[in-house]
């Protein structure tokens, strides 16, 4: 019987250092793809000097976008979290470069995404450095990104194209930039950001989910009134469909918001949200789903990693706040080790990019089958989360 208890003590402390050696590794074969991508860009910038973050690849090229585009502070997340996990001083020095070029971002009010920009930028920075000047930049944009809150919709404004198509749209994606405000409140005081964050994560638990916990992509509504003019996709196969990055936005989106409040009626929405994806019959054995839930070529639909990424780092968040928590962190499990043995790129190719197989948006037929940061911000912050 001792016998058996011993093998049984090494078996488990042999997995147990199995998988701490495979993180390391994993994160020595993104320092080194990372390095390809930092030697590619000055290849591609040239003396456009407002081209200052890596997005994808297109036609075999690697894609630079201004610090506008809404997914210009990825990359710069990415270079602090090497920066928290390996220590080295060269991450944290490329971290602060390609952070300070965004700054510029704290007052264009034009766009929701101040979020994505800023807090993934110098918020991860503020995190890990204390530097005070992060700190005002992140009250700056948060104070920018509510002036586009409407007190009669209870909600902040995402768009603001398409006039022809919406009067006050909302998207679910825009979850993800009330982590802003509440740190904003949490570094001032001023609860004002805190109710702007709070009032829009409610009324988007209204009226963007169905009955079965999936939600719309867009919701339209009246400014003047606050009804709900209608609920429609824009980047989803169908306006009733699941678009599968729009459920993952969600399913993060709301278990932040229980981190920030413990407000428990977030975290029944997460474990909702939960629930509906990963039981979800449409949902592929490797639980990497594919672009849209309900596309209709399933099984031979393309698959979006950026949603499985995002998935995973969200489950391994909520699995330390839910009773469901094993689950989760199995399936949080499951799904990186899935992405890191079968979606990720060979160190060396597709310009330093992590994760292959993305879809940006399927149907404007763009950035489809192809590495997008945000699927490797959030790879990473999964597999920083899975080492904890």
């Amino acid at each position: 019987m001792k016998y058996r208890i011993l093998i049984a003590i090494m078996v488990l402390s042999s997995c147990t250092a199995s998988r701490k050696v495979n993180q390391s590794s994993s994160f020595t074969s993104i320092e080194n793809q990372t390095r390809v991508m930092l030697a590619e860009i000055p290849k591609v910038r040239g003396e456009k000097v407002d081209l200052v973050s890596p997005r994808t690849i297109d036609s075999g090229r690697l894609k630079l976008v201004t610090s506008r585009d809404w997914t210009s502070g990825f990359f710069p997340g990415v270079l602090w979290m090497l920066y928290e996990q390996t220590g080295k001083e060269e991450w944290k020095i490329q971290a602060q470069q390609f952070t300070a070029n965004l700054e510029r971002e704290k007052t264009n009010g034009t766009t929701h995404d101040m979020g994505f920009k800023i807090y993934n930028s110098f918020g991860n920075g503020y995190r890990l450095t204390q530097d005070p000047h992060y700190k005002e930049v992140i009250i700056e944009g948060a104070k920018t990104l509510s002036t586009r809150f409407n007190k009669n919709t209870g909600c902040l404004r995402s768009w603001d194209h398409h006039e022809d198509q919406w009067k006050f749209p909302v998207i679910i994606d825009n979850m993800m930039n009330l982590e802003l405000l509440f740190a904003a409140t949490k570094f001032t005081g001023d609860s004002s950001f805190y109710k702007i964050a709070t009032s829009h994560a409610d009324m988007t638990m209204k009226n963007h989910y169905r009955p079965d916990n999936s939600s719309y992509h867009v919701v339209d509504y009246d400014p003047e009134t606050g009804k709900v003019i209608k609920k429609n996709t824009h980047q989803g196969y169908a306006d009733e469909s699941a678009w599968a990055r729009g459920q993952a936005w969600g399913l993060y989106g709301f278990t932040m918001c229980y981190r920030e409040t413990k407000n428990p009626v977030y975290l029944q929405h997460a474990e909702k949200i939960a629930n509906f994806l990963l039981n979800n019959p449409n949902l592929p054995k490797d639980m990497v789903p594919y672009w849209d839930f309900n596309a209709p070529n399933i099984p031979n639909a393309e698959r979006d990693a950026s949603a499985a990424a995002i998935m995973s780092s969200a489950l391994f968040e909520l699995s330390r706040y839910s009773s469901n928590g094993k689950e989760y962190l199995s399936s949080a499990n499951k799904i990186l080790e899935n992405l890191t043995r079968s979606y990720r790129s060979p160190v060396g190719e597709n310009k330093g990019f992590l994760l292959l197989h993305c879809v940006g948006h399927m149907p404007n037929k763009s950035e489809v089958d192809v590495p997008i940061n945000y699927a490797d911000y959030y790879y990473v912050e999964a597999l920083a989360r899975s080492r904890k």
